[in-house]
């Protein structure tokens, strides 16, 4: 999402949003772009969406601000499925599955966010190839466009969890 887009989601009204998504990852590492990938299509009128990137910690105040009802989080993250798997991630398995390309763990985030928010959903997506300077890749691609219509639909028991 470009610097001007970004600016213009921030001003419009976050009060009574239920629903925050936000996608995280580096979109010049391959299939590591995938939550920001997800932030930049997916388009909903009851959803605030943030494209976070590597700096996830960098929206924590508008977490605060807005205080949703549910807050999903989305990644790449190595779980040792076939690429394009995804997988609702529960927090006390977090660090099993991240080597991070975060400035902090996700762990930490989520308690930390955890105060302010009703629900936290983190969906990892296995990813497929995360070399700097690549393209997502299609499978991975294809499994974004199933949760971008999961989530547009609010069909939360429709994700999966890892085990």
């Amino acid at each position: 999402m470009n610097e001007m887009s970004q600016k213009k989601r921030k001003s419009s009204p976050q009060q009574g949003k239920n629903y925050m998504l936000m996608g995280l990852g580096n979109i010049c590492r391959g299939d590591d772009g995938i939550g920001s990938f997800i932030a930049q299509n997916f388009q909903s009128d009851d959803w605030l969406v943030l494209d976070c990137g590597t700096t996830p910690e960098n929206f924590t105040s508008l977490v605060k601000k807005t205080q949703p009802e549910y807050l999903v989080i989305v990644d790449a993250a190595q779980m040792n499925l076939k690429p394009g798997e995804f997988r609702v991630i529960p927090s006390e398995k977090i660090d099993k599955f991240y080597l991070t390309t975060h400035n902090i763990p996700l762990s930490l985030l989520i308690s930390y966010l955890d105060k302010w928010v009703g629900k936290t959903i983190l969906i990892g997506i296995q990813p497929e190839r995360m070399e700097d300077f690549q393209r997502i890749s299609e499978r991975v691609q294809h499994s974004a466009r199933n949760i971008i219509e999961i989530l547009k639909g609010k069909s939360f028991q429709e994700l999966e969890g890892i085990s």
